[in-house]
């Protein structure tokens, strides 16, 4: 589903699946259904122009089919350096979906304000630790998109009762990104939220400073 000019959501999956103009893949599930999100892929783009993959923190469902893709694509696996260990370990909460995560290598990291530059966008990194340590949103200020991953979703804020998350962080984070101005929010899951976000991420903001629900139920 082409959520805008350029940017395809493969929905349907543990969590969601980004591709950008056909050259960048944001998340990759868990990939235990990988064979359909496949051909999906080979239905609508050139494999050989996928270089690579960005995830946006290293939990199972988001990072379980990045091997795969790797070994079908030869693209390069990115994350933030503080959530490498985690995948790099295979500790990334696999026994929450009944699954073993895959010792795999990293290919390269990520940092603050490195841009994720293909033909129609250019998207900066900004870490916004919280759910994990090295959790990511990805942010293209001309076409106000945010890539959120799992720091909020179109419903809540990530999960903060898990393994290395922390509330305070997260509330930080999202103070963070309040001063963005973003029209198009492409969460980790769920679907994507389009108008009025400003105003929505100040009600997470707001939520959660006085500790009311504003938890999302995915991890």
């Amino acid at each position: 589903m082409q959520v805008y000019s350029g940017i395809y959501l493969i929905s349907g999956v543990t969590s969601n699946i980004y591709i950008i103009d056909g050259e960048v893949i944001v998340d990759a599930g868990t990939g235990e259904n990988f064979a359909e999100v496949k051909k999906e892929i080979e239905e609508k783009f050139n494999p050989k122009d996928l270089k690579t993959l960005v995830n946006t923190h290293y939990h199972y469902d988001h990072t379980g089919g990045s091997k795969k893709f790797r070994d079908w694509l030869k693209l390069d696996v990115v994350i933030h350096k503080m959530d490498k260990d985690f995948v790099e370990k295979a500790d990334t909460l696999a026994e929450k979906f009944s699954a073993k995560a895959r010792i795999m290598t990293i290919d390269n990291t990520v940092k603050e304000g490195q841009m994720i530059v293909t033909r129609n966008f250019r998207f900066q990194v900004i870490h916004t630790p919280g759910h994990t340590p090295g959790s990511i949103c990805l942010y293209d200020p001309e076409h106000k998109i945010l890539f959120s991953g799992d720091t909020m979703s179109n419903s809540g804020v990530g999960r903060t009762d898990l393994p290395n998350s922390d509330r305070t962080l997260l509330l930080n984070s999202l103070k963070k990104i309040s001063s963005l101005s973003v029209n198009y929010l492409l969460p980790g899951h769920g679907p994507p939220r389009v108008g009025g976000i400003d105003f929505y991420i100040k009600q997470l903001i707001n939520a959660m400073e006085n500790n009311r629900d504003a938890v999302a139920k995915e991890i």
